[in-house]
């Protein structure tokens, strides 16, 4: 038995955005959303939803799942494995977005209807936070006054949840714990309620067209280039940067025994064989030293 990676944007789509997949969306949004006295999710429509033709050729962007719920709440759901430059300013770009294409021209703003941007990542997004979910809202800065409920933007930081199969308690925990580790897994897990079955069900690749098995592992393929591309300019960079900085830490020790030297008095020949330079060049550094 061997299951999609749901932390790939296709196969989370395929699971969760799937046109018979909204008793799995709703009883996730469920588990990680805050409602504040409102009622839960009960009903929900996925828009766009999962088909091969929508996945061809886009292997390099992003896919999303978008949900309306029955109250008009528009929820665009992302799941982002690589982090790069300018991701928190696209998902408040696109949350803004959603919010102001509702009204056409000539439209009454009190139509427009609230946004909620969920995203979830495979790497450490706030570092200043331990908090698994971070929400955020226009408030206040002082006394933290609500100014609208209209956009909300929430994030899931994969790293953070650390639990093991049987330290799972909540639905929210089973949620997680399947994303996280189902392509890590090679049987189904116990005690799971009806969604989640449901939902290991569908990433199980025995269950797959050979088309949407070639486009999943042709995404987790161009992912791990991107991310091995990453790593490698990285460590580049660190090495550069390492041997750029014992560099100049050597020519700062030089010149510091250079003035010493030449403060002593001591002859060239000695400030040679002190620093390994040659009397040209500590002859230079000594008259743009003087």
């Amino acid at each position: 038995m061997k299951f999609l990676d749901i932390k790939t944007d296709f196969a989370f789509k395929k699971v969760f955005g799937s046109d018979g997949s909204k008793d799995l969306l709703i009883s996730f949004l469920n588990s990680v959303i805050e409602f504040d006295g409102r009622q839960t999710i009960t009903d929900l429509t996925i828009v766009d939803p999962y088909s091969i033709p929508l996945l061809k050729g886009m292997k390099d962007t992003y896919v999303d799942v978008k949900a309306e719920l029955s109250d008009n709440t528009r929820v665009i759901i992302e799941m982002q494995i690589l982090n790069h430059e300018g991701l928190e300013k696209r998902i408040l770009y696109n949350a803004a977005k959603n919010y102001s294409i509702q009204l056409k021209k000539g439209d009454a703003y009190h139509l427009l209807n609230p946004v909620i941007a969920l995203t979830i990542t495979d790497f450490t997004l706030f570092n200043s936070s331990d908090d698994l979910i971070n929400r955020f809202k226009l408030i206040e800065k002082k006394h933290f006054i609500k100014y609208s409920d209209d956009i909300e933007l929430i994030f899931i930081e994969l790293p953070k949840f650390n639990k093991t199969e049987q330290e799972l308690t909540s639905i929210q925990d089973k949620w997680l714990y399947f994303i996280k580790n189902a392509g890590n897994l090679d049987y189904l897990p116990k005690n799971l309620n009806r969604e989640l079955e449901k939902a290991f069900n569908i990433a199980n690749e025995a269950n797959l067209s050979e088309e949407e098995l070639d486009i999943q592992h042709k995404k987790k393929d161009w992912i791990y280039i991107q991310k091995s591309s990453i790593e490698f300019a990285t460590r580049t960079g660190l090495e550069q940067g390492m041997a750029l900085g014992i560099e100049q830490g050597e020519w700062k020790e030089k010149l510091k025994i250079i003035e010493n030297a030449e403060r002593l008095g001591l002859p060239i020949q000695t400030i040679m064989e002190l620093t390994g330079l040659d009397e040209a060049k500590i002859m230079s550094l000594m008259s743009k030293n003087a």
